[in-house]
């Protein structure tokens, strides 16, 4: 790279390096939170974070966090991070760079003598990634007080998510009771998991929003009859009706993703009753998973799907149950000072940038919820990810923690200021 930067690309590139020889033999990249590969990449992330003197914890949701403390107590914490956590076979890079990047940016403060006022966290969170336990960003809820309940008693093979919690050192009795932190603010730097930023040739998109996601189950009854005797038109084939709601599924949301803002559903969960060769099936249940930047957008696809199916039903002669949504995320928006402020840092650094949303979760919808929050993503190859050909040549991801220490910067010195005259712009 000829860049000039304040950051060290081999030392990402190492920490990266480290944690990806983490991994399950012949699953690459597999490193699942609760199991002890996880811990044991854990270890070395607390050993590097204790190297350049971070004061290292586990707070109660079991998130490990890096502590730097700034020259005026009380002015909160500027926080970094992503998550070191993998889907089974998945990527060298998802939630690993940001982690890695947010390292940097703390080790390039301390060789630097850069004294912040604010105090500066570095986070891995706990489970961002969807885990044996069946639900995601447990760290990130956990930490703003956004973790269910009920989540904790959740089950798998003898131990619940609560115990679980205790093993990598939290404290899930407390976790309703314990403050949440002071976040002056939170940036996360991450992969795009997608091919914009590399088909468009730019360094860095700033994203503007996570989409909510919404998850919607619709079951088709027809009737069950031998697939061999039955005429073709007197069948009610629950399969051919739910057939053609996929593809219209499809045509409705490609409509919807030619507007403003980001928008996609997808057909993921298809099971079929009775599922034999010689059966005509008389059930299909499909699970829709909906992703929308703009709410008003999800809202209009789920009346025209309420509609359609019923459509569908009459002109199929089978059976379709109102759509049920079965989980309903709104959508996050980033803080718009701290967008500002990671655009005037990617002019500092001179990296290529676009405004941009986020079709996939992250940790920082949550703490946006109760902080200034603001994400970066660096370009991934071809826009893979989940998988073990995910990749990120490692001059983004340097380019792309230059950006966030020049942001970091930035932040330190009028945080302060916005907290005081209440100009927060989240």
């Amino acid at each position: 790279m000829s860049r000039n930067l304040p950051v060290n690309p081999g030392r990402i590139s190492a920490d990266i390096e480290a944690l990806s020889n983490i991994t399950e033999p012949g699953h690459p990249w597999t490193r699942r939170a609760f199991s002890p590969l996880f811990l044991e990449g854990r270890a070395y992330l607390e050993a590097r974070m204790q190297a350049i003197g971070l004061e290292t914890r586990i707070d109660a949701s079991g998130n490990l966090i890096g502590r730097r403390e700034g020259a005026k107590p009380g002015s909160g914490i500027i926080m970094l991070g992503s998550h070191s956590d993998t889907v089974p076979d998945g990527g060298r890079f998802d939630g690993i760079a940001g982690v890695a990047a947010a390292l940097e940016v703390a080790r390039a403060l301390r060789e630097q003598e850069i004294h912040l006022d604010h105090d500066l966290e570095i986070v891995d969170f706990l489970a961002e990634e969807v885990s044996i336990f069946g639900v995601s960003c447990i760290g990130s809820r956990g930490m703003t007080g956004q973790l269910p309940q009920a989540w904790l008693s959740r089950t798998v093979e003898g131990r619940d998510l609560a115990e679980a919690i205790a093993e990598v050192g939290g404290s899930p009795g407390v976790l309703t009771h314990e403050n949440k932190p002071d976040i002056a603010g939170f940036l996360e730097l991450h992969i795009e998991q997608g091919p914009i930023l590399e088909t468009e040739h730019k360094d860095i998109g700033i994203v503007t929003a996570i989409s909510g996601i919404t998850r919607i189950e619709i079951t088709v009854d027809g009737r069950a009859d031998h697939a061999g005797t039955t005429p073709m038109e007197s069948r009610a084939d629950a399969l051919v009706a739910a057939s053609q709601l996929v593809l219209d599924i499809r045509n409705a949301a490609s409509e919807l993703a030619k507007t403003p803002g980001h928008f996609a559903a997808t057909v993921g969960e298809f099971r079929i009753e009775p599922n034999a060769a010689n059966v005509v099936p008389s059930r299909v249940v499909l699970l829709i998973d909906g992703r929308a930047e703009i709410r008003a957008d999800m809202e209009a696809f789920c009346h025209w799907l309420d509609g359609h199916t019923q459509k569908l039903a009459l002109a199929f002669g089978v059976t379709i149950a109102p759509p049920n949504r079965i989980s309903d995320n709104f959508p996050t928006a980033s803080d718009k000072g701290l967008l500002s402020t990671l655009e005037r840092a990617c002019e500092t650094v001179g990296a290529k940038h676009r405004f941009m949303a986020s079709g996939a979760g992250h940790d920082t919808a949550w703490i946006a919820r109760v902080a200034p929050a603001a994400m970066i993503f660096v370009p991934c190859r071809e826009g893979r990810s989940h998988s073990p050909d995910e990749w990120a040549e490692n001059d983004n991801i340097a380019l792309g923690a230059a950006v966030l220490f020049e942001a970091v910067r930035e932040m330190d010195r009028n945080l302060i200021k916005e907290k005081g005259d209440g100009t927060h712009t989240g």
